[in-house]
Formats: structure tokens, C-alpha cells, sequence
């Protein structure tokens, strides 16, 4: 991921939704793979340096949702064989060690924009960075931003760094997804910028995309009932992931470039939706053209609208019709 493509990259974010179980796991990235996403996300970390245990509740959930590095490697390589570009969110400096090798981008949660020591580490690797922007201030953006450019090896300094605009609820309210940041966060950064969903349903990214997101991430789950675990209610299962690619896939055939090119399949049609000058009644020849004796019809032919001085105050050399297409040529000089 050196270069962003030209597309939507349309990220499945599997997170935790394999619940420590890696052949759900390896499902969830082949049935992402199926639906079309491009790349699929998942959590990386120990959790002993990730939640305090007085936590107990939060730290026995996250004990149980935790992988090994190994499974890591088998995710990361499987991605690569199924056409999908691997990401991960480390979320303790031991989690960013273990992905380094294997990560294609390194994601930064939302609750990490702040978290330094993270940055730089990831920093060091070189790899594009993907970092959520949710909870967090624009300054509080900036300063992280800051923090991977300086901490870059020189010969990876140009790296991509991807914002996401994001909202941290789960789920988001409509009203406050704020999909207007998408193009607000692009102007001020000069970054790309895509978008985090934790809305319910698949509306919003593709509303992002519309806005301009680079990436967009959509959680992802085999079934919205799979638990009650809070992501996967708030996540796409395999038929939403499909829809949602095919929208924004399709968004992306309608929306062209950014100029006003004549299409191939209107070029037909221009010459009979334009008009030309014609004779309002039947005119004589000899007749001296006044205003008054021109009128304006379709198809296009001869002189067009706005040529009229072409004909008027000039005699005409032979009899024309009404409705007749008026050429310079049928006037005296």
C-alpha cells in the first residue's frame, strides 16, 4: 500500500469478531475476499499490556478475543494468497513488533492518537499508517501526524498516512456521524482521508465515498446475532459487505473525473437537441430579413442561435419555408 489505488479501498474490519477462534478468523478474511472487499483488519495485542486487571470484566473478554502471533502470520498470508491487502491495529508496542513484518499498514485506534510511544514505533517500520481520528481534536490529529513523520527512516519519509474520519459510539447516531468532516478533515491535513463506520446499516460509507473518502472501513461479521458481543450488531455480514462494495463500486462508474467532458453516448445526441435559425413563415425571395422573421427549432443544422446578425438586414436569394433551416448562403453578401 505505497500508493493509494485510484478506487475506494474498502477495508473489512474483522477486529475481534472471530472471538479468539482463528479458523473464524480465516473465515471471516475468505468470506470478506468473497464479497469484494480489499482489504480485511483485525486487532493485534496482549492484553496484559493492553487493560489494567482490575478491569476484570473488559480484561477476561479480551483474554479470551486475543490471537497469537502465529495465527497472525497464517491471517497475514492467507490474505495475501485471497487477493486482500492485511492490516492490523497493534495496541501495545510488543503487538507492533509482531506485525511489522507481516502488516501491509499498520492501523491506529482512535484511543491511540495520543499514545506517542506507539507512533514512533510504528513510525520506525517505514509502513503506511492508517490513523482513526475518533474522539480527537483537530491539533491532537496534527500533533500525531507529526510525531510518524519525524520518527521515519528518511528513505520511507513520503509513506502514505491515511486519516479516517470516525466517530467512537457503538453504534453512532446518524445525526452525529458528521460525514462533512471527511472533506473538512482533506482540506486542513492534506492528507488523504476515508472513513471508520460505526453507524448501523451500510448508508454511511457509502455516503463517505460519495465525500470523498479514500478508505473506507466497515466492520465485519458472519451474523449480526453472533453474540453479544457490541461489534457484531453494529457490523455488515457477507450480503451487506457485497452491497456495500457493489454501491460504492457503482458510485464510482457514475462519478467520472473532475471536469466536463462531452460523453461518448451524448455525442449522438447533440446535433438533435440544439437548435438552429429557420424562417419563421415562408419568406420570398427578395424579402429583407428582419428579426421578427426568425425563429429557433430542433435539430441543429446550419446557423445557430446567436448568428442571427449573419441574416438580418439582408435580402434573401430564394424562397424559403417555414421551419427551413436558414444557411449564410441563402442571403445576399
Amino acid at each position: 500500500m505505497n500508493d493509494l489505488p485510484g478506487r475506494v479501498l474498502i477495508v473489512a474490519e474483522i477486529g475481534n469478531n472471530h472471538e479468539g477462534d482463528p479458523r473464524v478468523a480465516l473465515e471471516l478474511l475468505n468470506r470478506a475476499a468473497e464479497a469484494g472487499a480489499d482489504a480485511v483488519k483485525f486487532q493485534t495485542y496482549r492484553t496484559e499490556l493492553f487493560v489494567r486487571p482490575a478491569d476484570a470484566s473488559r480484561f477476561e473478554r479480551l483474554k479470551r478475543f486475543e490471537l497469537a502471533p502465529a495465527d497472525f502470520a497464517r491471517l497475514a498470508g492467507a490474505a495475501h494468497a485471497a487477493g486482500l491487502l492485511f492490516f492490523s491495529t497493534p495496541l501495545d508496542l510488543d503487538s507492533a513488533r509482531v506485525l511489522a513484518p507481516l502488516v501491509d499498514a499498520f492501523k491506529i485506534a482512535s484511543g491511540d492518537v495520543t499514545f506517542v510511544p506507539l507512533l514512533q514505533q510504528v513510525a520506525q517500520t517505514g509502513k503506511p499508517v492508517i490513523l482513526s481520528s475518533g474522539a480527537s481534536g483537530l491539533e491532537e490529529i496534527r500533533s500525531a501526524i507529526g510525531v510518524i513523520r519525524k520518527g521515519r527512516p528518511s528513505e520511507r519519509a513520503s509513506a502514505p498516512i491515511v486519516v479516517l474520519h470516525c466517530v467512537s459510539c457503538y453504534p453512532a447516531p446518524d445525526g452525529q456521524a458528521s460525514l462533512r468532516s471527511i472533506p473538512f478533515l482533506a482540506r486542513e491535513l492534506g492528507c488523504p482521508v476515508g472513513y471508520s463506520d460505526h453507524t448501523l446499516g451500510i448508508d454511511a460509507p457509502v455516503f463517505a465515498a460519495v465525500l470523498g473518502a479514500r478508505i473506507v472501513e466497515k466492520h465485519f461479521t458472519l451474523d449480526k446475532q453472533y453474540s453479544d458481543f457490541r461489534d457484531h450488531q453494529l457490523s455488515a455480514d457477507p450480503a451487506d459487505l457485497k452491497e456495500l462494495v457493489a454501491r460504492i463500486r457503482r458510485f464510482e462508474a457514475m462519478a467520472g473525473s473532475e471536469s466536463k467532458p462531452l460523453q461518448p453516448c451524448e455525442s449522438a445526441m447533440q446535433q438533435a437537441i440544439r437548435r438552429s435559425i429557420v424562417a419563421l413563415a415562408d419568406l420570398p425571395a427578395g424579402h429583407v430579413v428582419a428579426h421578427s422573421d426568425l425563429s429557433w427549432m430542433r435539430p441543429a443544422s446550419r446557423l445557430a442561435p446567436g448568428q442571427e446578425q449573419a441574416l438580418t438586414g439582408r435580402r434573401v436569394r430564394r424562397p424559403l419555408l417555414a421551419g427551413e433551416a436558414i444557411a449564410v448562403d441563402d442571403v445576399e453578401p
